[in-house]
């Protein structure tokens, strides 16, 4: 099993090295590829040193059996055909493809079989938010079909990559050093002590691209007519990100039942005792990989509503883990080629 990263150098990269050496992946060989800035650098992988280098049109992936890739949307379009070229299977971070006929969108948790079909030889990784959303209400629908969902999210830096999380780490120094912010590069406003309502570019409906991936990711994956409204916030927290989630069923469903369903959910951890101010919070959640839920409730306004709280390492399961997920359970069926 010969396996390639491409974006090796950045955050999400940077998690797939860690977690493919922790959950003891299945490769053979590692190699490594990144942009002119970062071929060259050396990274250290179970004991042995890999050379990150230069991505290129060429015939680098000869070879290769899987490709984790997380390099942004426009170089996974641009590198698709020589990534698959000779047969590799391409696992996407970007948004590139998700909501192409003709790849599959996969949460490995509801619909690892759509990995089966791929006529492009790409499998497309979730928006993370969606991702940490649908993990958790997939075992609801089971109960009773979800029609709605209202959900507001609470997303840290890390979101907006390794440099983003530099730039909230600097704005913080130069408030208490010199009482204002001079760096605001990677957010559209100051993000130190401020929370920004907008995450991703404005489409002309006024939700924003990264509130019209949940709606439309959600229905994908879930194969489902469920209907989402978000409203996604950038806050000042520096790792995972948190979603405070209202959802209406088909037919009553009760908080007893919810938290059954959660409790024997995989990649869930039930965190809620409410009474004793026990719930889930993102400092809690980062660096873990299950998505930590708490604060069920009935919901007042609505009989077949409820709502709840969820948090969730927005580097691991929102990106790494759920694309190392996918490779895994496509060596388990026997289909990486």
């Amino acid at each position: 099993m010969r396996v390639a990263i491409v974006g090796a150098s950045g955050a999400v990269g940077q998690e797939l090295l860690r977690i493919l050496a922790e959950r003891n992946f299945p490769l053979d060989d590692l190699v490594l590829f990144g942009s002119e800035r970062s071929a060259g650098r050396k990274y250290s992988f179970k004991g042995k040193e890999y050379e990150v280098k230069l991505l290129q049109h060429n015939d680098d992936f000869k070879g290769v059996d899987m490709v984790f890739a997380s390099a942004g949307a426009g170089t996974s379009k641009e590198y698709l055909e020589t990534i698959t070229k000779y047969g590799a299977v391409m696992i996407d971070n970007s948004s590139a493809f998700r909501m192409d006929d003709d790849v599959p969108l996969v949460v490995p948790e509801i619909n690892p079989e759509d990995s089966l079909k791929r006529p492009r030889g790409v499998i497309a990784n979730p928006n993370c938010t969606t991702i940490m959303m649908v993990v958790v209400l997939n075992p609801i629908d089971k109960i009773s079909h979800i029609k709605k969902v209202h959900v507001s999210s609470y997303q840290s830096a890390s979101g907006a990559g390794a440099a983003a999380m530099q730039e909230l780490e600097q704005q913080y120094k130069e408030m208490v050093e010199n009482g204002e912010v001079s760096t605001i590069s990677k957010f559209p406003h100051q993000l130190a002590y401020n929370v920004i309502p907008q995450i991703d570019k404005m489409t002309e409906t006024d939700y924003t691209k990264e509130e019209m991936k949940m709606y439309n990711e959600t229905r994908k994956i879930m194969h489902s007519d469920i209907r989402t409204s978000a409203t996604c916030v950038r806050v000042s927290s520096l790792r995972s990100h948190s979603e405070s989630v209202w959802f209406e069923t088909e037919q009553p469903v009760s908080v007893e039942q919810i938290r059954e369903a959660l409790q024997a959910a995989p990649g869930v951890t039930l965190v809620d005792d409410p009474q004793n101010y026990v719930y889930p919070m993102p400092l809690e959640s980062a660096g873990k990989d299950d998505v930590y839920v708490g604060r069920v409730r009935k919901d007042l306004a609505d009989d077949n509503s409820n709502t709840l709280w969820l948090t969730g390492d927005q580097i691991r399961k929102g990106a790494a883990l759920n694309a190392i997920q996918i490779g895994e359970y496509l060596i388990k069926v026997g289909n990486v080629k």
